[in-house]
C-alpha cells in the first residue's frame, strides 16, 4: 500500500521547525487545583499560559514550570507534532502545545483522545490482581491450568504471577510490523490474539531460561493474561475493562476500539511518523494485534485519575496490589506486575510507558503521589528513542 505524505510544503516547514506556524504551537498551561478534574477545553487552557507571571508564581515545592514550558516551546517541531501534560501531587499544573493536525495548523487539543499503547498492561494487570483477590485464580495458578491447551507439553509450568512481571519465558508471538515502516503497508490488517500466542507457541519456550528466571519485557505475557481474564470471567477483556476499571473510576473518554476499527472517536489530535522521509498521517491504525497489551484508547484526565485511584489502594487491594511494587529478584529486572520502578534525583517512581504509531505517553508517580505525570506526545518517532521523549516531557515533573 503507498505511503500517502502530507503535502511538500508542510513537510519541509516541519524539517525546518515548522516556524511558519508560531502561533499553533505557541503552549499554554494552567495550573490544577484538583488531581483528578477532567480537562479543560481548549479557550479555557488559554486562558492561563506558560507567562513569566505564570513562571514566577510557581511554589517551591510544586513541579519545575519553567522546565516544563520549555520542554513545550517550540511545538510542532520535527519529534512531535502536539504535547499533553498534566502534573498532579503538590502544586498541580497542566500544558498543551503543538497543532491538532498538520494540515491546518489548528491548536492541539487538552481533552483529546490518543492511543495509550502499553499502559494498557496497567488496566490488564489490575483486572488479574482483582481476580486473584476475589479468589477466582492464584497468582501461583498456571496457564496450563487455567487455558488447558494453549501451551504444548514442551512448555515448564508458567504462573499468572510470571505473566505479570514478565519472567514466563515466553518468546514474542505474531505481529503487523515491529516498527512503523514495516507495520504501515498492515495498518488495517486483522491479527488476533489467538495467532499471536500461537506464533509465540510455535517458537517454543526460552531455550536459555527456566520460566521465572530471567525478566523480559513484551507484550506477550499481557496477550495470554488477557485472554485468561476472558477465559475465567467468561466474558470480553474489553467490557471487564469497563465494569471494573473505567466506570467505577469515572473514565468516560476511555475504551478499546470496536474489533478492528482502526479509528480514534471523538476529539483526538492526529498521529504522525517519518516515513521513507517524508511526514505521513498514522492516526487510522488497526491495534487488534495488541489487545490486552496496547490497545487502549484514553486521555491524559483519565490516565490521571486511573494512577491516583491504584496507588492508594481503590483499585487493587492489599495484598495483590504489592505486586505491582515488587521487582522479582532477578538480576537486571526492573519491573513488577506492569509497572517499572525507576530513580530520578534521589526520588523513587513507578510508572509505564506506551507507544503506538504517531503517539507516545507515560503514566508515572511518586508511591506517596507527591508528584504525578501523565502526558501524551503526538511524537514523529514514537516508536523510537522513548528516552529522550521522557526526558523532555516527563523528567521536569520530578525536578523538585
Amino acid at each position: 500500500m503507498p505511503v500517502r505524505p502530507l503535502p511538500a510544503l508542510l513537510t519541509s516547514a516541519l524539517a525546518l521547525t515548522l516556524t511558519a506556524l508560531p502561533l499553533a504551537g505557541t503552549a499554554s498551561a494552567r495550573p490544577a487545583s484538583s488531581s483528578a478534574s477532567s480537562s479543560a477545553s481548549p479557550s479555557s487552557s488559554a486562558a492561563s499560559s506558560c507567562s513569566a507571571e505564570a513562571i514566577e508564581a510557581a511554589t517551591p515545592d510544586g513541579p519545575d514550570v519553567k522546565a516544563l514550558c520549555a520542554a513545550l516551546a517550540g511545538l510542532p517541531d520535527k519529534d512531535a507534532t502536539a504535547a499533553l501534560i498534566r502534573v498532579g501531587g503538590k502544586g498541580s499544573w497542566h500544558g498543551v502545545a503543538g497543532v491538532r493536525d498538520m494540515r491546518s495548523g489548528a491548536p492541539a487539543l487538552e481533552n483529546a483522545r490518543f492511543r495509550a499503547g502499553s499502559t494498557t498492561k496497567i488496566v490488564t494487570a489490575a483486572m488479574v490482581l482483582q481476580l486473584a483477590a476475589e479468589g477466582r485464580i492464584s497468582l501461583d495458578g498456571t496457564v496450563q491450568q487455567y487455558l488447558p491447551g494453549l501451551l504444548t507439553k514442551d512448555f515448564a509450568p508458567i504462573t499468572v504471577r510470571q505473566l505479570l512481571n514478565f519472567t514466563s519465558g515466553l518468546q514474542p508471538g505474531a505481529s503487523l510490523g515491529e516498527d512503523v515502516d514495516d507495520g504501515y503497508p498492515h495498518r488495517f490488517e486483522t491479527l488476533p490474539p489467538e495467532e499471536v500466542v500461537a506464533a509465540s507457541v510455535a517458537n517454543g519456550p526460552d531455550p536459555d531460561h527456566a520460566p521465572g528466571e530471567h525478566q523480559r519485557y513484551g507484550n506477550i505475557h499481557y496477550t495470554v493474561l488477557g485472554m485468561l481474564v476472558e477465559k475465567v470471567t467468561g466474558d470480553s477483556y474489553a467490557h471487564q475493562a469497563a465494569v471494573r476499571i473505567f466506570r467505577p473510576l469515572g473514565m468516560r473518554h476511555t475504551s478499546f476500539p470496536a474489533g478492528p476499527d482502526p479509528r480514534i472517536h471523538g476529539p483526538h489530535n492526529r498521529g504522525y511518523d517519518w516515513i521513507d522521509g517524508k511526514l505521513v498521517d498514522v492516526t487510522e491504525w488497526n491495534m487488534s494485534d495488541r489487545f490486552a497489551a496496547g490497545d487502549m484508547i484514553s486521555t491524559t484526565a483519565d490516565l490521571e485519575r486511573l494512577v491516583f485511584a491504584l496507588f492508594r489502594g481503590q483499585v487493587v487491594p492489599e495484598p495483590q496490589l504489592k505486586e505491582m511494587f515488587t521487582v522479582p529478584d532477578i538480576e537486571g529486572a526492573t519491573m513488577g506486575a506492569a509497572l517499572e520502578r525507576y530513580e530520578l534525583g534521589g526520588k523513587v517512581i513507578w510508572g509505564k510507558t506506551g507507544a503506538r504509531p504517531g503517539y507516545h505517553t507515560v503514566v508515572a508517580a511518586t508511591p506517596d503521589l507527591s508528584r504525578t505525570v501523565v502526558y501524551s506526545v503526538n511524537s514523529t518517532d514514537a516508536k523510537g528513542d522513548g528516552l529522550a521523549i521522557a526526558q523532555r516531557f516527563a523528567f521536569p515533573a520530578f525536578n523538585r
